[in-house]
């Protein structure tokens, strides 16, 4: 049994030094200053940082990302389509791979704090299965360190794109377990034709499903309800996820409440990006009390839809706190649960809530208490992966892929 000793960290529980023994990738005691320590094989001085989870991105594009490449000068767009199109072009541009684009940013999500992703990669005849291979190639390459979920994702559309029906079914034998959807009238058209296909192919393969849905106002609201309705008559509560939501944003009051209890009576997770604009805000502390599971996620980065996007959890988590109006400390730890405990809870991973027993999933990083930690956005002094060091101020070690156990 390895014996890992992380030393000299503070918990968030006490705020108070303590060293912490990781066995076998779990914590296995928390130790009070001055308390005998046992034989260890590894010492880890944390410096008097403060320990928190390692967090996850719940909704992400690592396909289309422009990392590494240079300065892409972004075309102004009026349409979902005119996005779409766009995005189609640059990525026939890049020079370098999916893999190679998709695996540089995927280490740096390790390097700034995060334990696993949930990545929306396109498939489209214009892309065949590329961007899924691609993908699954770079979450093998860095499986140890960080979890990588494919989604199947038809960003052109499943009725307006003929073909792609038929290519999610094959993404899901390429490295996709989730099937994907978009806005089945804004995009496709046709609300029950999309969802018949979706649901359809989420029973024949058994995969949970996570459809995007940007539309607002009636448009918004026939769909969701749709989704509601169908995610229960299918028996697909818990596996169901709705990306952006926005509709949701639209409402206040009875209709928020009733909407809200519906969703979580579905089972049906919100994935918020804290994307700008104050009409895009998800009002994700009233979700949350009715029972709605929310995650968190960086939606593109650096891509041809928008220039920004950092690949690091601990910054979007400052977002979406700046976003809501946070200003107490369990105002801005809240938005630090879902950033971390609701996106593991997505992606099936144990819960790490720096607790014996739970996974030594964790980083340390230099601020006083959780909050100062989420409105600073230090780099990571350290960061653990089953109580083995993968980063250290912002570079990724040995450790990091050091195994040849890979999830894809």
């Amino acid at each position: 049994m390895a014996t890992t000793l992380l030393s000299d960290v503070r918990t968030t529980a006490t705020g108070r030094a303590a060293d912490v023994v990781i066995e076998d990738g779990t914590i296995a005691a928390v130790l009070a200053p001055g308390a005998p320590r046992p034989v260890a094989d590894e010492i880890v001085d944390g410096g008097g940082g403060l320990l928190l989870p390692t967090l996850v991105d719940g909704h992400c594009h690592p396909d289309k990302t422009t990392w590494g490449e240079p300065w892409l000068s972004r075309q102004p767009a009026q349409s979902l389509a005119d996005l779409i199109d766009n995005d189609v072009r640059v990525q026939k541009q890049l020079t370098r791979s999916v893999a190679e684009r998709s695996g540089s940013l995927l280490e740096r999500y390790v390097a700034h704090g995060a334990r696993a992703v949930r990545a929306h990669v396109d498939v489209a005849p214009v892309h065949g299965l590329d961007n899924v291979r691609g993908v699954a190639e770079a979450a093998a390459a860095i499986g140890p360190a960080l979890d990588v979920e494919i989604v199947a994702f038809p960003q052109l559309g499943i009725l307006r794109t003929p073909g792609t029906a038929e290519l999610l079914r094959e993404a899901v034998g390429a490295g996709a377990t989730v099937l994907g959807g978009i806005d089945p009238l804004g995009l496709d058209g046709d609300l029950d034709g999309h969802l018949d296909i979706v649901f359809g192919l989420a029973a024949e393969l058994d995969v949970d499903l996570d459809i995007h849905l940007h539309d607002t106002g009636e448009t918004g609201r026939l769909q969701v309800e749709a989704v509601l309705r169908r995610t229960v008559e299918a028996g697909w509560q818990g596996r169901m996820t709705l990306g952006h939501a926005f509709y949701y944003a639209d409402l206040t009051g009875s209709a928020l409440a009733d909407l809200a209890a519906a969703t979580a009576e579905a089972g049906v997770t919100l994935a918020t990006c804290a994307l700008g604009g104050p009409d895009l805000a998800l009002p994700v502390p009233e979700l949350r009390a009715a029972g709605v599971r929310v995650v968190l996620g960086s939606d593109g980065i650096r891509d041809a839809w928008s220039p920004f996007g950092n690949a690091d959890m601990i910054d979007r988590t400052h977002l979406l706190a700046y976003q809501l109006g946070a200003a107490t400390d369990d105002e801005i730890e809240a938005c630090l649960d879902v950033a971390a405990h609701a996106g593991a809870e997505l992606l099936g991973l144990p819960h790490s809530g720096l607790h014996v027993g739970d996974p030594a999933d964790v980083m340390v990083l230099d601020a006083e208490c959780a909050a100062q930690a989420v409105v600073d956005r230090p780099l990571p002094r350290l960061v653990l992966r089953a109580g083995r060091v993968v980063a250290a101020d912002g570079h990724l070690t040995p450790a990091a892929t050091a195994s040849t156990t890979t999830r894809a």
